[in-house]
């Protein structure tokens, strides 16, 4: 038997934090409550093999800085340095340093490019948000083809951006295992 808590603390304050941050949020499209995205994020990583008590509260955490009022410095405040630097890595810059909304291509150059510099536990992280954003958008689209509509990209966009970020990826052996099923999504998607 482990000596370890099979719960966590650090993973507890993660759930805590984002299930409040997102309470009042909805995932995209539907009347899922946001929460449901981090914590598929979280069983994506366990099942393959990221057990790292950081890793997965920076997964139930990747999305507060960018969509709610939880700052970054509350991140590094409240939990370890490592799960304030995928937390940071996984956070798009929605607006510039005045202020000044960014367009979409904007974000996702910038977000591209953080991503390929950033550690193999946040390109984890990254691969298994994009596995459960792929995975959400092709279920949604059976029998909707609107559901491309709710983006501020097209389709060919949407899909270029993500063939990019996931292929930061690639050259990590770790890592093949969540690229290869995001790129098994992708090429569905791209494919109906």
């Amino acid at each position: 038997m482990t000596s370890e808590p099979l719960l966590s603390p650090v993973v507890d304050a993660a759930i805590r934090m984002a299930a409040t941050a997102h309470r009042t949020q909805r995932r995209k499209g539907s009347d899922l409550p946001y929460i449901v995205h981090p914590a598929a994020i979280v069983s994506v990583l366990e099942r393959a093999g990221f057990r790292d008590e950081c890793v997965l509260a920076a997964a139930w955490l990747h999305d507060v800085v960018e969509d709610t009022g939880v700052t970054l410095e509350e991140i590094q405040a409240a939990f370890p340095a490592k799960v304030a630097e995928i937390v940071d890595a996984m956070s798009e810059d929605k607006v510039d340093e005045s202020g000044v909304k960014l367009k979409w291509a904007q974000r996702k150059a910038h977000h591209l490019k953080s991503m390929t510099g950033a550690s193999l536990d946040a390109k984890a992280v990254m691969l298994a948000d994009k596995l459960h954003n792929l995975t959400s958008i092709k279920i949604d689209s059976e029998g909707n083809p609107r559901v491309w509509d709710r983006f501020n990209a097209s389709k060919e966009e949407l899909l270029g951006y993500y063939r990019k970020i996931i292929a930061t990826s690639e050259g990590l052996h770790e890592l093949d295992a969540l690229r290869t099923e995001c790129e098994r999504v992708l090429a569905q998607l791209a494919g109906g």
